[in-house]
């Protein structure tokens, strides 16, 4: 007689090309990324970047006069690979029970997770930004343009922009009279999650836009983020205590000073990949940079393991990838009042 065993539910094979087909389309910020798989099988945990300047217009050239030479210019960032990984354990019972599909499902979530971690990174990214209009005003038609025009476009008019803001910012933008919400005014949006438009920019709410309370103050700073281990105090905070509300990077030993006035900042990024500049040298990058890149170095390879004594079966994902702001000019931080 057939016997279905959980080695027949279980294609850790299949699961990967499943996760991998999907993953890209589950990353909500790939709109505003390129996705780069030509470091797939490329040895190496270490990526540099390179930003090529635009070498200049073409020149007028006599008649029997030889053309002089430019040389191309380039900048160039670092990324590190990293890993990220989520696993998951189910119960034989959970499995051949027939009670709904918690493979299916295991499968499903751990696509999701991997892909929400890759968001996360996208943020942090887009927070490295150099362009920053800062405001103590709440949030409004005027400072987002006043943020907007930190891009210096030439024609922006028909320059796709996505604004990310809190869901508290939400209800102060809708009655904004210059906010053109999806409902009453339809568009063509460029992210799942536009709800209307305001100054040219397509709106999404993001809980992944952080209220900023601390800054980084390794010299006079009152709060040392302390490892795990040791206690939070007054003095002392973990460092997922304060990450989320700083804008820097911090690591253990770093000291943060409270803001003056805690505020969000909500990027604004520049969508379309085509420089908007009628005379390109304007901002440095090569046309054809997005604001960031998404480096996948391997499709997600997806692992079992028997637990023979708890008759438990482990699955695990994971992802080697970096993601790097590609381009700076394409990305203003608009600060504004919590």
């Amino acid at each position: 007689m057939a016997m279905t065993k959980l080695t027949n539910l279980v294609n850790p094979e299949v699961m990967a090309d499943m996760i991998s087909a999907t993953l890209p389309k589950a990353i909500k910020f790939s709109p505003i990324a390129t996705i780069d798989t030509t470091l797939v099988g490329v040895p190496g945990d270490t990526i540099t970047v390179p930003k090529y300047a635009y070498i200049g217009d073409a020149e007028d050239v006599a008649e029997g006069v030889q053309m002089g030479t430019t040389v191309l210019t380039t900048s160039t960032t670092q990324v590190t690979v990293k890993k990220a990984g989520k696993a998951i354990e189910l119960t034989d019972e959970s499995v051949l029970s027939g009670y709904g599909d918690p493979m299916g499902e295991g499968t499903r979530q751990l696509g999701m997770s991997i892909a929400n971690k890759i968001d996360n990174d996208c943020v942090d990214a887009l927070y490295g930004a150099s362009l920053i209009k800062a405001t103590s005003a709440n949030i409004s038609y005027d400072g987002i343009i006043d943020a907007i025009d930190l891009f210096e476009d030439e024609n922006d008019s028909n320059t796709a922009k996505v604004m990310f803001i809190a869901p508290k910012q939400a209800t102060t933008i809708r009655k904004d009279e210059n906010f053109l919400s999806k409902d009453k005014y339809p568009l063509d949006v460029v992210m799942d999650g536009v709800i209307g438009s305001i100054g040219g920019a397509q709106v999404i709410i993001s809980k992944k836009v952080k209220l900023v309370k601390y800054e980084k103050d390794n010299t006079n700073g009152t709060i040392t983020i302390v490892s795990d281990e040791t206690t939070e105090d007054s003095t002392s905070k973990h460092l997922a205590t304060i990450q989320p509300n700083t804008l820097e990077v911090l690591t253990v030993g770093d000291k943060v000073s409270a803001v003056s006035a805690d505020f969000y900042a909500n990027p604004i990024v520049v969508v379309d990949v085509n420089d908007p500049n009628t005379d390109t040298t304007a901002d440095n990058f090569a046309t054809t940079q997005s604001a960031l890149t998404i480096y996948m170095k391997r499709d997600v390879m997806v692992e079992d393991d028997r637990d023979i004594l708890a008759k438990t079966t482990v699955v695990s994902a994971d992802e080697h990838y970096g993601v790097a702001l590609s381009n700076e000019s394409k990305v203003v931080l608009a600060e504004f009042g919590a």
